[in-house]
């Protein structure tokens, strides 16, 4: 077991005037710093530089820099903390402790790692390791995975990482998150318990143990526990609100002895309950450290005052917070505007046409991000900006027809189109149980002496029980597709075959991807011929790939999901598909404390604007079955004269291809109308009327000409 020797440093002297660099919420953070204190920094109010600057000013007061443990989430923040503060004192501070919570974790069993049974030359294993190793153990207990979908390797590891994180059993993890593996219980607790036994005999160690085994040498090691205690005499944490259960068991122990404990976060943007991070452990600060002092960091440097006003309205439905009003220190700026469109092809165009507005005004596509809740939401407007041929950069996930179940759908289209597409078989067949890439290709031979699909369902391909019952599954897929030509029906039918069960068996993210395929089939509706689909998509897949290519270096803008938002921010912010159902997520108002964390995500999507901030959505979805929308409760419950409404002049018609796209006119006045302040646009994106003021259409009333009107009070 290794000592720490703790010596004397001689303090920092690079005399900061820290009452010109900070302001008086920073610097009250700063100056008086220690004991218990929680930091709440909203979006944009210098939270960062609060840290950097509280390390440096205690550095200079004679603390050494091994006595200082700084705690964040990602490599990246921490080193550009460690910068910072070398910046600022014109020298790095050689023996600070600073990094994220799993390196530092690391970095102390290396040096304790007897004590709890390890070697200090133990391994990490990352979540590709975990996975080969849980699929060692299927096969060491002879699990049988082919009666039926069993759950992946990945599958598995993300429910046993998920209840060792939450401090959760597996069985309590799986009755609420996954009941269709509840039958399967006593198994996944077999393989959790033998993955725990493999790790150890093989002196190895994943990302969870890191934390876990750390907590086991502080709890069984109170000699270890006080001396590191008694090491580190302030402890500052970043990101506090996304914290969970075990990481909080950490810090109150590794700083227990001086308890200058020093947590800075934002309650409105705790987002990460998916994994396992916890709010109440922020909400619960003051009352688990009695004595805490709290600072409010709420002077924001990134907005205009006009969004901050929505946010601060927003959050302020939330019961379960620390009240606090963002300040803008930016100067006014535009209204947020509100844009209505007929429909998701129309909301795309009206995107697009307006980033090539902001960029040919001088916003470049770097500072433009388009935002959405989940990652299928974006399909549409993928489309829309490849048409425009606007490069774009996508966060959160793959590109839409990158993305692997869009494939395996493809695929399954391509069977219908051609019996002979050897490719499409081979990527089919091997997602059935029981066929391999061998007996794949020997079925295809036999497959290929039919001519039709009508023929070939009627008869048994493959030998051996296992193949055979994964052609009968696959066959009673292709038996429908026999009595069907639509591309959307092809799709649906697909989706809810024996291919569901395979996604919710293999992937953690199960829901989205089946969002993703109905949002495909949405998109598929507006096709009657499969050929022409199938080549539309193709060429659109073809397109992306060239695109890369094309564009090399150029600038791009920005599609990211919110959740890979946090943090950053851009001069202009699309927000999208904000409709009921979509956002806030259906799925997510059946958690507990869903819908405020709902919240928070539109609270911290809104945040992310410097400038100019745009709300957009669907008044109704589909093409064949119109189902109309209502406009997300977090617009509904914001006061409309915050916003400024934008009515299209013009929707968007039925589509016989994607790039094809017709419009139908339509001429308006709201004048008459009791819907309040409106810009009007026509379909080039240009203003034919302005907010309050006359029309161009003479002060005629609204004239249909055809389609659907859209004038909505929201």
């Amino acid at each position: 077991m290794k000592e720490i020797i703790l010596t004397d440093s001689p303090a920092f002297d690079s005399n900061i005037d820290y009452r010109k660099e900070l302001n008086e919420e920073q610097l009250a953070v700063v100056e008086n710093g220690d004991g218990a204190c929680l930091v709440l920094a909203g979006a944009g109010s210098g939270k960062t530089r609060t840290i950097t600057y509280r390390v440096a000013y205690l550095l200079e007061r004679g603390v050494a820099p091994q006595n200082i443990l700084l705690l964040t989430f990602t490599n990246k923040a921490s080193k550009e903390m460690l910068a910072r503060v070398e910046s600022l004192l014109g020298t790095y501070p050689k023996g600070l402790w600073g990094g994220t919570f799993h390196s530092v974790a690391n970095r102390i069993l290396r040096m304790y790692a007897d004590a709890i049974g390890f070697t200090q030359n133990f391994t990490i294993l990352d979540s590709e390791d975990s996975e080969s190793l849980i699929k060692t153990i299927l096969k060491e207990l002879q699990v049988d995975t082919s009666e039926r979908r069993f759950p992946s390797a990945s599958k598995l590891n993300s429910i046993l990482s998920y209840a060792r994180n939450a401090g959760r059993s597996v069985k309590q993890i799986v009755e609420e998150k996954h009941e269709q593996f509840f039958d399967l219980i006593p198994t996944i607790e077999r393989i959790g318990d033998v993955y725990e036994l493999r790790k150890r005999q093989a002196d190895a160690m994943d990302f969870d143990d890191l934390l876990i085994r750390l907590r086991d040498l502080l709890v069984q090691n109170p000699v270890v526990r006080d001396r590191l205690a008694m090491q580190f005499e302030y402890v500052l944490v970043d990101e506090y609100q996304d914290t969970n259960v075990l990481q909080a068991q950490l810090i109150n122990m590794l700083a227990s002895a001086h308890k200058n404990i020093l947590v800075v976060g934002d309650d409105a943007q705790s987002i990460y309950s998916f994994r396992a991070a916890e709010i109440k452990n922020i909400l619960s600060f003051p009352d688990q450290y009695g004595s805490a002092k709290t600072f409010r960091l709420v002077t924001n440097y990134r907005s205009s005052p006009e969004i901050l006003n929505i946010a601060n309205e927003s959050i302020h439905n939330n019961k379960n917070q620390f009240k606090k009003d963002l300040m803008a220190v930016r100067g006014s700026s535009e209204k947020p505007q509100l844009v209505p469109a007929a429909n998701a092809p129309q909301e795309a165009q009206f995107i697009a046409q307006q980033i090539t507005t902001l960029r040919d005004a001088g916003t470049p596509l770097r500072e433009i991000a388009v935002l959405f809740r989940a990652a299928f939401h974006s399909q549409m407007l993928e489309l829309e900006l490849m048409r425009r041929d606007l490069p774009y950069e996508y966060r959160g996930g793959l590109k839409f027809f990158e993305r692997a179940h869009i494939k395996d759908l493809v695929m399954h289209l391509r069977i219908k189109a051609n019996l002979k597409d050897e490719v499409a078989w081979m990527r089919v067949l091997g997602l059935q149980t029981g066929i391999g890439l061998v007996t794949a290709q020997k079925m295809i031979q036999q497959i290929h002496g039919f001519e039709t699909l009508e023929e070939l369902v009627e008869h048994p391909i493959g030998s051996g029980a296992r193949a055979s019952a994964g052609w009968k599954t696959l066959s009673m897929t292709l038996k429908k597709f026999s009595q069907q030509s639509l591309p959307a029906d092809l799709i649906r039918t697909v989706a809810s075959s024996d291919y569901r069960a395979y996604l919710e068996a293999e992937y953690p993210d199960f829901n989205d991807r089946c969002e993703d395929i109905e949002q495909f089939a949405v998109f598929a509706e507006q096709y009657k011929d499969l050929t022409t689909f199938l080549t539309d998509v193709s060429l659109t897949a073809d397109y992306g790939i060239l695109d890369e290519e094309t564009h090399g270096d150029e600038e791009r803008l920005i599609l990211s999901t919110i959740h890979q938002a946090k943090g950053l921010e851009w001069d202009a912010v699309f927000i999208m598909n904000l409709v009921d159902g979509k956002f806030p997520n259906g799925r997510a108002l059946e958690e507990r404390d869903g819908l405020e964390e709902e919240r928070r995500l539109f609270y911290v999507a809104t945040t992310r604007a410097r400038k100019f901030l745009y709300y957009t959505y669907p008044l109704v979805s589909g093409t064949e079955s119109l189902l109309f929308n209502q406009p997300s409760m977090f617009l509904q419950e914001l006061d409309p004269a915050m916003m400024e409404e934008v009515k299209l002049k013009r929707e968007v018609a039925k589509t016989t291809s994607w790039n094809t796209t017709e419009w139908d006119s339509s001429t308006w006045d709201s004048s008459d109308s009791d819907d309040g302040p409106a810009i009007v646009l026509d379909d080039l994106g240009e203003e034919v009327k302005s907010a309050g003021g006359g029309s161009a259409s003479g002060g005629k009333k609204p004239q249909k000409t055809g389609g659907i009107s859209f004038l909505r009070d929201v």
